[in-house]
């Protein structure tokens, strides 16, 4: 595993994002650590859309518990 994974920086410093619901139409806030994110509207678990290299790295299972293991909640 590289030393530090530069894809990986959304996930040591989330951002929020919004996306479409694809059932209601309404707006979905999701976080860049959030696998999925429920719609207020309508209550349908939407997929983050937001591409990662979790997706496709042989290393992500390993990248993401250090990574999420590093996030301070306050």
């Amino acid at each position: 595993m590289p030393p530090r994974c530069p894809g990986s920086d959304n996930m040591r410093t989330p951002t929020l994002a919004t996306q479409k619901c694809p059932a209601c139409g309404g707006e979905v806030e999701v976080f860049s650590t959030d696998p999925n994110a429920k719609c207020g509207v309508c209550g349908w678990t939407a997929e983050n859309a937001t591409q990662s290299c979790f997706t496709w790295c042989r290393f992500a299972d390993r990248c993401r518990a250090e990574a999420e293991s590093s996030v301070k909640f306050t």
